[in-house]
C-alpha cells in the first residue's frame, strides 16, 4: 500500500539508488525541524524528538524498508543502518556524475532555469562523491557550452567578469524575459505595418461626422 500521508520529497527506494539526495532531503528538513542531531549517534535528545524524527524517517523510505527494520525504534540507529547499507551507491554514483558533468552543454537547454536545475542536480551528486564543483567550474560550463551562433554574447558575459554562478543566472533570466517581450511586441505589430486605431479613436471620429451631419 502506498503512503497515504503527501511526503515532503521521494521517498528511499527499496534499492536505494535514491539514497544520496534522499539524505540531504532528510537533513534539510530535519534541520527545519530543530531536531537534526537525532541522526547523530549517542545524542541525548529528547524521547519526544527521537519519536517525531523516527516517525519522519518511516515515513519517507519504501514500505518494504520499513518492515524490514520494523525493530529499528532509534532515528540514529535507522539512520545509520540505511547509511551502511546504501553508502556503497557513491560507486556508481559518481562515475555517471562525472559523465553527466561531461556532457551537459547549455544550448540543449530551451530554458535558462532547466538548465540551472540540471547543473545544481549533478553538483549535488558530485559534492556527495567528495567531489567539490566550485562557482568558477560552474560559470566556465555555461559559457564554454553556448551555441557557436551566440558566440558575442558568450564573450559579452565573459567580459563582466562574474564571480558567482547565481549572478550570471539572472542575468540570463533578465535577457531571456526582455527577449521575450521584445518578440511579444514584434508580433504584435510587425516592422513597416501601421498600426491600428484605438476603438475609442474610431468612435470618437464617427461621432464627429455624425455631429457635422
Amino acid at each position: 500500500m502506498s503512503n497515504i500521508v503527501k511526503l515532503e520529497f521521494a521517498a528511499l527506494e527499496v534499492s536505494g539508488k535514491n539514497h544520496a539526495p534522499w539524505m540531504i532531503d532528510v537533513k534539510m528538513h530535519l534541520e527545519t525541524m530543530g531536531i537534526s542531531n537525532v541522526i547523530c549517534e549517542f545524542n541525548n535528545c529528547l524521547a519526544h524528538d527521537k519519536a517525531k524524527a523516527q516517525v519522519f524517517l518511516r515515513t519517507h523510505i519504501d514500505e518494504m524498508l520499513r518492515f524490514e527494520y520494523l525493530d529499528s525504534t532509534d532515528p540514529s540507529i535507522l539512520w545509520n543502518l540505511l547509511k551502511e547499507r546504501f553508502d556503497h551507491q557513491k560507486e556508481f554514483i559518481l562515475p555517471i556524475a562525472r559523465d553527466e558533468w561531461r556532457t551537459m552543454r547549455f544550448q540543449d537547454f530551451k530554458k535558462v532555469n532547466e538548465y540551472s536545475s540540471a547543473v545544481f542536480r549533478i553538483c549535488s551528486k558530485l559534492k556527495y562523491c567528495g567531489q567539490e564543483v566550485t562557482d568558477e567550474d560552474m560559470l566556465e560550463k555555461n559559457y564554454s557550452t553556448f551555441h557557436a551562433t551566440n558566440i558575442t554574447l558568450m564573450q559579452t558575459y565573459r567580459l563582466q567578469m562574474f564571480t558567482k554562478y547565481f549572478e550570471l543566472n539572472i542575468c540570463l533570466l533578465i535577457v531571456k524575459k526582455n527577449y521575450e517581450h521584445l518578440m511579444k511586441n514584434h508580433e504584435s505589430r510587425p516592422t513597416g505595418s501601421v498600426a491600428l486605431l484605438e476603438a475609442n479613436a474610431t468612435n470618437t471620429d464617427g461621432d464627429r461626422n455624425n455631429t457635422r451631419r
